[in-house]
């Protein structure tokens, strides 16, 4: 079915707005700034980009979400702490009766998952695990093609609940890891430590330097002995957790997205430690960089909304 379908990929800044034609491809048209106060406001927006850009397109022609936050598939309700304006609504069902259009929603992380497994770098494969490697740690899972939507919206969120270590041993010397309090409420959650800023405060813990993770990976791939001591750790600490993510799930290829998936060489030596430590014996990489490291949330929407619609 490749009837058009609006897709919308929206965060805590901006939305992006998109048209797909065909399942797995999307013309991007134009971004605007999120109303994160105002639900109304919001919805304004997206009828105007609507307006602007599907003129040409079926007055019922539907609109799928890729977004920031937690969606539930048992209520619908949000949970997205940057953008309040969600607080309370079932996001895909109350903007359907806003715009009188059909709407679908879920998470970015679970749309990256669905881009990746339908027209990205794990097309073909029976077990897909998506991970985010961003600001923080996130993921998805698509099965047989289908996206896996646990409890609460909650799958494949392997950041949280997966307590770091609090020592690692690196060249036979010791060094303490802090075990730092989590926004969900927990203390010790990967998610302090495994992404982008995970890194940066691993950085300032090892060697009080202030440094992007950005500069502590150009460093690692240099040699620089401080950045190699902070990226080894950061091997160890991620490696651990995904290890035991793919011994639970046995997925058939990891794909991941986020700023730091786009150092190649970086997820590469990820992708050794942790088959290093699984049960099965994958002979290929099992975890390697996606294809839509900007773009799966918009990419992913165009399946959701022709899967969902």
């Amino acid at each position: 079915m490749n009837s058009a379908v609006f897709c919308a990929d929206i965060g805590g800044s901006f939305i992006k707005f998109g048209v797909s034609r065909y399942s797995g491809e999307v013309e991007e048209c134009g971004k605007v700034p999120t109303p994160v106060a105002s639900w109304n406001d919001f919805v304004n927006a997206m009828q105007n980009l609507i307006d602007t850009y599907g003129a040409d397109l079926p007055a019922g022609t539907p609109l799928a979400i890729s977004t920031a936050g937690l969606v539930s598939p048992q209520t619908g309700e949000m949970l997205a702490t940057n953008i309040p304006a969600f607080t309370g609504h079932s996001l895909a069902q109350d903007l359907s009766a806003a715009l009188d259009r059909p709407v679908t929603a879920a998470n970015d992380a679970d749309c990256f998952a669905l881009a990746e497994a339908h027209a990205g770098n794990a097309q073909h494969q029976s077990v897909v695990a998506a991970i985010i490697l961003g600001t923080g740690v996130g993921g998805g899972l698509v099965i047989n093609g289908q996206l896996v939507r646990g409890h609460g919206g909650v799958t494949g969120e392997w950041g949280h609940g997966a307590i770091t270590r609090t020592e690692l041993t690196i060249d036979n010397k010791k060094y303490a890891v802090p075990r730092l309090k989590c926004g969900c409420g927990q203390t010790g959650c990967l998610d302090m430590l495994g992404g982008a800023r995970g890194m940066e405060r691993l950085h300032q813990h090892f060697h009080s330097q202030q440094n992007t993770s950005l500069e502590i990976v150009t460093g690692w791939l240099n040699g620089h002995p401080d950045c190699s001591l902070t990226v080894n750790a950061w091997l160890e600490l991620v490696a651990e957790p995904l290890a035991l993510l793919v011994n639970i799930l046995g997925p058939s290829r990891i794909v991941a997205g986020g700023g730091l998936a786009s150092a190649k060489e970086l997820i590469a030596a990820l992708d050794v430690k942790v088959r290093g430590a699984v049960l099965h014996t994958y002979a290929e990489p099992l975890l390697i960089p996606g294809k839509f490291l900007t773009d799966g949330g918009l990419v992913g929407a165009s399946v959701l909304g022709r899967m969902e619609g």
